[in-house]
């Protein structure tokens, strides 16, 4: 496994994508979304996890170098990054790494505000052949609707953020629309699956989602 960075343009400036290389190609992408602290070490660690598995590895900066110092500069930076440059900033990564890498199928994949990236690039962008959502955000019906490749929303149970209650609203969208989406809880927390923050980390449901997610993408991809 090797790892680079990878250099591309967007409508607000230039920007960088941490990837991780595997020893062989498979063709199989997996686009890499940050939580709210930003691209930290976590986050090139979970890239560095998919290249063992096989996959090219891209993980966009979507703060463009800045990594937050705690959870309150963590949320002023996720609430100021506007949802349109965040998205072309995946688009324009999944881009660049069609013409710099060779690349087949790309999923995506995020993690609290990388879900929520992840679930809305699914349904507005094109490229995108299977996307895994950890507990991110729920788009707006409008958005939901458009919804076509097969997806997995995973969450816990006992997120005061992405609550029973929302995730009831999802798994609902889901039926009426008839949406590819398989909802999968496991009794944890938000964030659970960060091996980094100990008060939340739940190992068996990590190990177990990990499983699901790379078992799904070898499929899907």
């Amino acid at each position: 496994m090797r790892n680079e960075t990878m250099s591309f343009e967007t409508a607000n400036g230039p920007a960088t994508a941490y990837v991780a290389m595997p020893d062989a190609g498979s063709g199989k992408a997996v686009i890499v979304v940050q939580e709210y602290w930003g691209l930290n070490d976590h986050i090139k660690d979970i890239a560095n996890r998919y290249a063992a598995e096989g996959f090219i590895a891209i993980a966009p900066d979507l703060y463009r170098g800045r990594i937050a110092g705690d959870s309150t500069e963590a949320s002023q930076m996720m609430h100021a990054l506007k949802v349109e440059d965040g998205l072309e900033t995946i688009k324009n990564a999944i881009d660049a790494a069609a013409l710099g890498y060779d690349i087949a199928h790309v999923g995506i994949t995020g993690y609290c505000m990388g879900g929520t990236y992840a679930l809305r690039a699914a349904c507005e962008l094109e490229g995108v052949s299977a996307v895994a959502a950890f507990y991110g955000d729920i788009p707006e019906e409008a958005v939901l609707k458009r919804l076509t490749v097969p997806t997995i929303f995973i969450s816990g149970t006992r997120d005061g953020w992405i609550n029973p209650e929302k995730v009831a609203e999802l798994e609902d969208a889901v039926e009426r629309f008839e949406l590819p989406v398989t909802s999968v809880k496991y009794d944890a927390d938000h964030a659970f699956f960060n091996d980094t923050r100990p008060e939340v980390y739940d190992a068996a449901a990590a190990s177990d989602a990990w499983a699901l997610v790379v078992g799904f993408f070898n499929d899907k991809l």
